[in-house]
């Protein structure tokens, strides 16, 4: 049974319990801890005995079922098998979640990395390679207990929670319910004209913290917001720059891509869309979680007059991009 404690669900969470939940799958621990940065999940480091260190990966309770999360897992192994290159759970005991202490675990391999240098057209393209091969494997299959991406899941919810909870100060909360009711109008009209897009299993969070490089290898990690969408939500965070430079890096991207798996490009129109969408979500999560102190101590600023009227700007720069041509592929 998990911790009943909604706000503060990780508050038993100790050193002691998290190598008690280690030593429990058959491990012994040299009594090595280190934090990871992580806040919707807890995610440790843990020293071994002899050995490498593993990665212990403490899941929120009452977020995703364990259908839900043994699916993830079994999205991963899937990639895996197919040689490429993700980080999947370790199977201890014909199992990957597992649950000795009131928290639902799984365990991994270490690997350390940094951050792929996405202006570097060789790293473009061998991303763009790699997720070709990966979707190739993920659009022949559907998941069951995952959500799917759509103005609904992280607009309109997200929206409809911010304005019924105290976060929008008082004299922008009229001008925030505006600007977000004309992005959403404008965002279905975009994603009702883009409904060609086939949904597939998407990895749904590939930003460059997910991505680790290391001597020319590369590996994907934490599949955690993984579900089915647009093939272009695992790409558009790559993307930077002006209009033109954005063009070239996604022209990069999906000429690659294609050697593997064919990519639609009615997409396009949605990068703006997601954006946004990611914006807004990005927001209620926030507010979603505040009771947790691991968010007031890392996000203080979340609650000033200051951040709002940014965020405020933002929105409406995202109208006015979202208004613009969609970026233009390059010839091969």
């Amino acid at each position: 049974m998990e911790s009943a404690n909604v706000a503060t669900p990780f508050c038993d969470l100790t050193p002691d319990i998290v190598m008690d939940s280690v030593e429990a799958l058959g491990f012994e621990c040299d009594g090595r801890l280190l934090a990871l940065n992580s806040y919707e999940n807890r995610v440790w480091q843990v020293g071994i005995e002899n050995e490498q260190p593993i990665i212990a990966k403490f899941y929120r309770p009452n977020r995703w079922s364990n259908a839900a999360i043994e699916e993830e897992h079994a999205f991963a192994w899937e990639l895996a098998h197919h040689e490429l290159p993700v980080i999947a759970p370790l199977v201890i005991q014909g199992r990957t979640l597992h649950q000795p202490h009131n928290h639902r675990l799984a365990l991994y391999t270490r690997h350390g990395g940094h951050a792929p240098e996405f202006t570097d057209k060789g790293t473009l393209e061998s991303l763009g390679r790699l997720m070709g091969r990966i979707h190739a494997v993920s659009s022949t299959g559907a998941f069951s207990h995952r959500p799917r991406l759509g103005p609904e899941l992280w607009g309109q919810n997200s929206i409809d929670f911010l304005l019924a909870t105290d976060w929008i100060p008082a004299h922008l909360y009229q001008a925030f319910e505006s600007i977000t009711r004309d992005l959403m109008t404008e965002i279905r009209q975009i994603w009702t004209k883009a409904s060609d897009a086939n949904a597939i299993r998407l990895h749904g969070d590939c930003h460059a913290g997910n991505i680790l490089c290391r001597d020319e290898h590369v590996h994907f990690v934490d599949f955690d917001d993984c579900c089915m969408g647009p093939a272009i939500q695992d790409l558009w965070m790559w993307l930077s720059g002006d209009h033109r430079e954005r063009s070239l890096q996604l022209s990069t991207l999906v000429h690659a891509y294609e050697d593997f798996c064919p990519f639609n490009r009615g997409e396009i129109r949605l990068i703006e869309a997601l954006r946004t969408l990611r914006m807004i979500h990005y927001q209620a999560w926030l507010a979603r979680r505040w009771d947790d102190p691991a968010f007031q101590k890392s996000f203080s600023w979340f609650g000033e007059d200051r951040h709002w009227e940014r965020f405020m700007e933002q929105l409406r720069e995202q109208l006015h991009e979202i208004h613009q041509p969609p970026l233009v592929l390059e010839p091969k």
